[in-house]
C-alpha cells in the first residue's frame, strides 16, 4: 500500500474514546441546560435583590445609562455567578473590524497583602474596560502611537461562560470605541441602526393607527454554512493554514453531480461532532434549530432561531467560534472560508431578516390577506424601496476577497442585487400598482396523488435559490452574506436604508392624511406609487442566467462583480449621506470601514500570492521534476516530454507571480487593489493551472498535497 494509501485508510478510522457525550433524560429539569451559562433575566431574578432586578429591567427597557449604585450590584451578583461555574477570569468581549472577536482577560483575584487573596469585581469594570486600541484595523481613526481605547458593556447582551479544560472564562459582551468616541468595532452601529429603525417604526405605526407597541425589534436568523476536512490534510496544506483555501488542487471525479450530499444521512462523526456543538450552544444560550447535510460533499449547515439583532450577531460569532474549537476534538478542522475548493458549492450565511414589535407582532407578516393588512403593505413597501435605492452599498456590506470566487457562481445569488416576492405577493403588488385584477387570490392545497398522504396547503409562490434578497413567508432572506463574516454592517445598513424608507413613506402618508384622505385609501395610494418607482429591482426569474445579467442593465440595475467595483458604494454621497441623517455612523466611521475592508483584499490577496509562489517553487515543482526523472530514468520518452513541458510551463509562470509579488503598493490603495486584481490573481490562477494538470500526470505517492477528494471525501 502507497504512503497516501496508508494515510487515507488512517484518517477514515475514528473512535468515540475521549469524546463520547451520551445521552440524557430530557424529561428530568437537572438535564435541560438551555442558557445554563447564561446571566440571563431568568438568572438576574434569582440573583439580585427584587428592586435591584426591577430598576435594571426599567432601565434596559428605557435604554438609559445605568448609575454606579446598580451597577455595583449586578457586578456583585454576576461574579458570583461566575466564581460558582469556576471562573477565575473576565473579559469584554468586543468585536472589531477584524471581522472577529477580542478579548483581554482580567483576574478576579486581587492579593490582600497577608498572603491571601480576594475576589472583587465592581460596577466600573463591568461597565467600561480599556484595551489597547493602536493595535486594531481602524482605517485611520486612531494612528499607531495613539493606544486609548474603550469597551462599553452592551447589557441588552447577556454575559456568558466559556468553558475550557481547564477552568472558565466570564465573556461580557461590550462595544468598542475609541478615545475620541468613534465606534471602532460593528456592534455600536448595529445598536445604533436598531434605536433608529424602532424610533422609525413606532412613528409609522402611530400613523397607522397601532398606539400599544412602544419599540420595534429588528430580528435574525442566520443560517451558517461550513465545510470539515480531516485534521491531517488540513495540516498538510499550508495553502488551507495559510490562505484558508486551497490554492492548488485538480476537479475530482465526483462532486456533488449526484445530488447524494444533500440533507443526506449524517456520518457519525460529523454527527457526533454537530451534537457536542449543539450540546454547548445550548449552555450558550445559541437555539439551534437545525442542522444537515449541505450541497457539497463535507459541507454542512446549523441554522438558529430568529433573535433580536445585537443578540443574533453576538451569537454568530459564538457559533463560528464553537465550530471551529470543537472540530479538533475529533480529528477534523472546521473550514468558514467563503470558497475553499474550487469548482464545488461554497458557503455562505443566509441572514433572514425581519422586524417585530416588543408585543409579538411582525411587521412583515401578511397574514391571510396580505391586501388587505395595511401595515404589512406598508413595510414591506418600505423594504423594496430601500433595497432598491441602496442596492450598491447592501452589495458592498457582503464584499470580501473570499466572496469575490463565490458570488454570482452557482449556488450563491449574482452580484446584483435583487428582490424576489413569491407569485402571490408579486401579483397582490402587480394589482395594486396597476389598479387592475384581484389583488387577492384564495388559498389552495397541492394533492399529494394519493389519500394516504394529507393535502399541504399551497404556498403562494416557490422557492427562488438565485435570489439574493427574498421574501420568504414573514421575513427577507438575504443569501449573499459570506460564511465568515460578521453580520454587523450588513444588518446596520439594512436596519438604516429600512429606517430611512420608512420614514419617507410616513411623511407622504402623514400628508395625505391631513389632507383628509382615508386611511386605507392612503396607504394604497402610497404603495402604488412606490411599487411602480422601485419595481425594477423585484426579479422572480433565474438570476443565473446571462439573460437576467442583461435586462438588469436595462433596468438600470447595478452588477459589482468583484470587491474593488463593489465597496466604493460605501463612501459614495448617498451612502455617507445615509448614515450622517440617522447618526449611525459618521462620515469618518464609514471611510474608516472602507479603508480597513480595502485594505483587507489587498492583504489577504497578497497572502494567497506569496503562498501560491512558495507552495508551487517548493513543493510542486520538486515533487513534478522527481516524477520527470523516474520517466526519463525509465526510457519513456512521450510522458517524460509530456512532463517536461508542463514542468517548464510551470517554472515560467512561478517565476512570472514571484516577479508581480515583488511589486511594491501601498495597501489600502484603489491603484495597489487594482494591480493585485487585475495582475497578481491571474498569475495566481496561471500558476494554479498548470499546477492542477501536473496533479492528474505525477505518480501519486510523489504528489506532496492531499487531493480533492481525499479531504471532500474521508470523514
Amino acid at each position: 500500500m502507497t504512503q497516501s494509501r496508508q494515510r487515507n485508510v488512517s484518517a477514515a478510522r475514528w473512535s468515540v474514546e475521549d469524546t463520547e457525550l451520551g445521552s440524557d433524560d430530557l424529561t428530568r429539569p437537572q438535564n435541560q441546560i438551555f442558557g445554563s451559562h447564561v446571566f440571563s433575566p431568568a438568572v438576574q431574578r434569582q440573583r439580585l435583590p427584587k428592586d435591584v432586578y426591577k430598576r435594571l429591567q426599567r432601565t434596559l427597557e428605557r435604554g438609559e445609562a445605568l448609575d454606579v449604585s446598580l451597577a455595583d450590584a449586578v457586578a456583585s451578583a454576576m461574579k458570583d455567578w461566575a466564581l460558582e461555574a469556576g471562573a477565575t477570569h473576565y473579559t469584554h468581549w468586543f468585536q472589531p473590524l477584524t471581522g472577529r472577536t477580542a478579548e483581554k482577560h482580567d483576574s478576579f483575584f486581587s492579593p490582600t497583602g497577608d498572603g491571601n487573596s480576594i475576589a472583587e469585581f465592581s460596577g466600573k469594570e463591568l461597565i467600561q474596560g480599556e484595551p489597547d486600541a493602536s493595535s486594531f484595523p481602524t482605517g485611520g481613526i486612531r494612528a499607531t502611537f495613539e493606544a486609548r481605547g474603550y469597551t462599553a458593556w452592551d447589557p441588552t447582551s447577556p454575559a456568558f461562560i466559556l468553558e475550557n479544560p481547564n477552568g472558565a472564562l466570564l465573556c461580557i459582551p461590550t462595544a468598542f470605541t475609541s478615545w475620541t468616541g468613534e465606534a471602532l468595532d460593528s456592534k455600536i452601529p448595529l445598536l445604533r441602526s436598531m434605536d433608529v429603525l424602532s424610533r422609525s417604526a413606532i412613528a409609522a405605526l402611530r400613523l397607522l393607527g397601532d398606539d400599544a407597541p412602544q419599540r420595534v425589534y429588528t430580528t435574525i436568523g442566520a443560517e451558517q454554512e461550513y465545510f470539515l476536512i480531516e485534521e491531517q490534510y488540513y495540516y498538510e496544506r499550508p495553502d488551507l493554514q495559510i490562505a484558508e483555501r486551497t490554492l492548488f488542487g485538480a476537479k475530482p471525479p465526483k462532486g456533488h453531480e449526484l445530488d447524494d450530499h444533500y440533507f443526506g444521512a449524517i456520518p457519525e462523526r460529523v454527527l457526533a461532532y454537530m451534537l457536542d456543538t449543539e450540546h454547548q450552544l445550548a449552555k450558550l444560550g445559541v437555539p439551534i434549530k437545525t442542522r444537515h447535510n449541505e450541497v457539497a460533499p463535507g459541507q454542512y449547515e446549523v441554522a438558529p432561531l430568529f433573535e433580536t439583532s445585537n443578540v443574533a450577531a453576538d451569537h454568530q460569532h459564538l457559533v463560528m467560534q464553537v465550530l471551529e474549537t470543537t472540530a479538533r476534538r475529533y480529528g477534523l478542522v472546521c473550514i468558514l472560508h467563503e470558497k475553499p475548493f474550487s469548482g464545488v458549492n461554497g458557503s455562505g450565511k443566509h441572514n433572514n431578516w425581519s422586524m417585530g414589535t416588543d408585543l409579538g407582532g411582525n411587521l412583515l407578516d401578511p397574514g391571510d390577506t396580505p391586501h388587505e393588512n395595511l401595515v404589512f403593505l406598508f413595510f414591506c413597501t418600505a423594504v423594496i424601496k430601500a433595497v432598491d435605492e441602496h442596492a450598491g452599498l447592501l452589495r458592498a456590506t457582503v464584499a470580501s476577497l473570499g466572496q469575490d470566487h463565490r458570488l454570482g457562481a452557482n449556488e450563491a445569488p449574482p452580484a446584483i442585487i435583487s428582490i424576489f416576492l413569491g407569485g402571490e405577493l408579486e401579483q397582490v403588488f402587480e394589482a395594486i400598482s396597476s389598479g387592475e385584477g384581484d389583488p387577492s387570490s384564495p388559498g389552495s392545497y397541492l394533492g399529494m396523488g394519493t389519500p394516504v398522504l394529507p393535502p399541504l396547503p399551497l404556498h403562494g409562490g416557490d422557492r427562488n435559490r438565485t435570489s439574493p434578497f427574498a421574501f420568504t413567508g414573514n421575513k427577507f432572506e438575504f443569501r449573499a452574506p459570506g460564511s465568515n463574516q460578521s453580520l454587523g454592517l450588513t444588518n446596520t445598513v439594512l436596519n438604516t436604508m429600512a429606517a430611512n424608507a420608512i420614514d419617507e413613506l410616513a411623511e407622504l402618508l402623514s400628508a395625505k392624511l391631513e389632507a383628509g384622505t382615508e386611511l386605507g385609501t392612503a396607504v394604497t395610494e402610497i404603495v402604488r406609487d412606490t411599487y411602480r418607482n422601485h419595481r425594477r429591482v423585484v426579479f422572480g426569474g433565474d438570476g443565473y442566467s446571462a439573460e437576467w445579467e442583461e435586462e438588469a442593465a436595462r433596468r438600470g440595475l447595478k452588477n459589482l462583480r468583484t470587491t474593488p467595483e463593489a465597496l466604493p458604494e460605501i463612501v459614495a454621497p448617498a451612502s455617507i449621506a445615509l448614515f450622517e441623517k440617522h447618526d449611525v455612523l459618521s462620515e469618518r466611521e464609514v471611510e474608516a470601514r472602507y479603508e480597513v475592508l480595502l485594505e483587507q483584499y489587498g492583504v489577504k490577496l497578497n497572502i494567497e500570492a506569496e503562498t501560491a509562489a512558495t507552495v508551487a517553487r517548493t513543493l510542486i515543482m520538486p515533487a513534478s521534476v522527481a516524477h520527470l526523472t523516474h520517466l526519463q530514468q525509465a526510457g519513456l520518452d512521450a510522458p517524460a516530454a509530456e512532463t517536461r513541458e508542463l514542468v517548464d510551463e510551470l517554472y515560467v509562470r512561478i517565476r512570472e507571480l514571484e516577479r508581480l509579488n515583488a511589486k511594491e503598493g501601498e495597501l489600502g490603495d484603489m491603484d495597489h487593489v487594482l494591480f493585485m486584481r487585475d495582475e497578481v490573481l491571474p498569475a495566481m490562477d496561471a500558476v494554479r493551472e498548470t499546477s492542477d494538470r501536473l496533479e492528474r500526470i505525477v505518480s501519486d505517492d510523489l504528489w506532496p498535497l492531499p487531493l480533492y477528494q481525499e479531504m471532500l471525501f474521508i470523514k
